[in-house]
């Protein structure tokens, strides 16, 4: 018998009057029937988290601290579990869902220490100027309000974690609506809040469909949003309410650099073995997947070979497979559109040296040279196991080529040069630069966010913190200071 998942409303269990099926793509067989709230349902969950804003804010920071380790080692626990659950509504195979679950365990409990020296005031005396004697200033950061986290669904519980621990954290109400293709993982967190002390009302998980978004997204009992998906429903919740709070994380064509200097064996091996990795994991579906390799005339015709030959030996099948490292996309749809954006580039004088085959939601790891710039592959996000690779000269023309994209998230940089490194990071315009290694490592702990189109503000805990939080101030009269 199929299960049916609850959501959760105010803190407990609810069913609605409607189901939604979640189906795995690589085989379509069903992953679990979800309950839809009702609309009274979801006005419900609002009334509860805009009741209980000031509650929530005066919790003590112990209790929202030892809620959020609770949450991480319970989710430590119920590792093979949730990955096994990631793996079948997303496709994503298993070793990297279970690599998903260990980082959401690391984000409580990154929470749960910010949580407990969060708020510890600023003092600052007044009395630098005549008007200010006897004056002191202390800062402390009060929550915006109630947070609406709008996950997507390429890392479905990892960036629901982005959004829910942070406002924990604060003390902020949250409601969160995952993506309907993966809500599953989400529910599950919505399991082991559950079993913590915070208040009712302080958490809500709704299982809403893309198309009743926009009304929550306007309720104005919910001053701030996060949002994880593409650029254009990005911009387009900004643009319909630009007097609230927005964090948006959007796209991205992430590219790796490789230089001159990177230039013996092992050198290139290293690089093409991340480049290879990491254009294809989930698919290609990371917002910083690398998509494009840009490489020194010096190492290029040594590089392409090798980056060819490490996709080549990627392995692509079952997610359930442990030997599995590229799955399927999230449907067919989608892979169908990346076999109609390589098509495009092939025809337009694209060089193909690897992949360029459809299976089903299946995609082939691709590899292409010679790219037109004109394509539709040159310049929006695959978001699909395909990479390119382009040959500069040099260092300023490897840093324009990368800065030629109207998104900026996050580049890499293959160099031993401490000074290319600095002028990496001055001269890339991104929210991040790895040297020595793909665009694509992130650590959940540091600001992760980007430039042009690929959003505005920072995840990462401590950071999003900042973003559901403001400052304010203050001021203490007549004090010897």
């Amino acid at each position: 018998m199929t299960t049916t998942h609850a959501f959760w409303l105010a803190g407990r269990e609810a069913t609605g009057e409607a189901t939604f099926d979640v189906t795995n793509s690589f085989d379509g067989r069903l992953v679990g029937k979800v309950s839809v709230p009702t609309e009274a349902q979801v006005e419900e969950a609002v009334a509860a988290a805009h009741a209980v804003v000031d509650e929530f804010a005066a919790t003590p920071a112990h209790v929202r601290a030892a809620a959020l380790d609770h949450v991480s080692k319970r989710l430590a626990e119920r590792t093979e579990e949730i990955a096994q659950v990631i793996s079948a509504e997303n496709g994503k195979p298993i070793k990297w869902a279970r690599g998903e679950v260990g980082r959401a365990v690391s984000v409580f409990r990154f929470a749960a220490e910010e949580a407990r020296r969060f708020n510890g005031g600023e003092a600052q005396r007044l009395d630098t100027e005549a008007g200010g004697v006897g004056r002191l200033a202390i800062t402390r950061r009060i929550p915006k309000g109630v947070v609406l986290g709008i996950a997507p669904f390429n890392f479905p519980l990892n960036l629901s974690a982005h959004k829910v621990a942070p406002a924990i954290a604060v003390g902020a109400p949250i409601i969160l609506k995952p993506a309907p293709a993966t809500p599953i993982s989400s529910l599950i967190l919505g399991e082991l809040l559950a079993e913590t002390d915070l208040p009712a009302g302080s958490w809500s998980v709704l299982t809403v469909p893309n198309d009743r978004m926009p009304a929550l997204v306007k309720d104005e009992r919910l001053p701030v949003i996060s949002f994880t998906g593409s650029d254009k429903v990005g911009y387009a919740i900004q643009e319909s309410v630009p007097h609230k709070h927005c964090t948006l994380e959007l796209g991205g064509n992430a590219a790796a650099v490789v230089l001159g200097d990177w230039a013996s064996e092992q050198d290139l091996d290293w690089a093409a073995s991340r480049i290879a990795t990491f254009s294809n994991y989930q698919g290609g579906q990371s917002c910083i997947s690398v998509q494009r390799v840009i490489a020194d005339a010096s190492v290029y015709d040594r590089l392409v070979p090798k980056v060819v030959a490490a996709v080549e030996a990627q392995v692509t099948g079952d997610p359930a497979d442990d030997t599995t490292d590229v799955g399927p996309l999230v449907d067919e749809n989608a892979a169908k559109r990346v076999e109609g954006w390589v098509d495009e580039a092939v025809a337009a004088g694209a060089k193909l040296l690897a992949g360029g085959k459809r299976e089903g939601a299946t995609y082939a790891p691709t590899v292409l040279t010679d790219l037109p710039a004109d394509v539709t592959l040159a310049r929006a996000e695959v978001f699909g196991p395909v990479l390119t690779i382009a040959k500069v000269d040099g260092e300023a023309e490897a840093f324009a080529a990368v800065n030629d994209s109207d998104f900026g998230l996050q580049a890499g940089v293959f160099t031993h040069d401490l000074q290319t490194a600095f002028r990496a990071h001055r001269a890339l315009e991104v929210g991040g630069v790895i040297i020595g290694d793909v665009p694509s490592y992130r650590a959940d702990q540091m600001p992760y966010g980007g430039a042009k189109k690929s959003g505005v503000g920072r995840e990462g805990v401590k950071y999003a913190m900042d973003d559901y939080t403001y400052e304010r101030v203050l001021v203490l009269t007549g004090l010897a200071l």
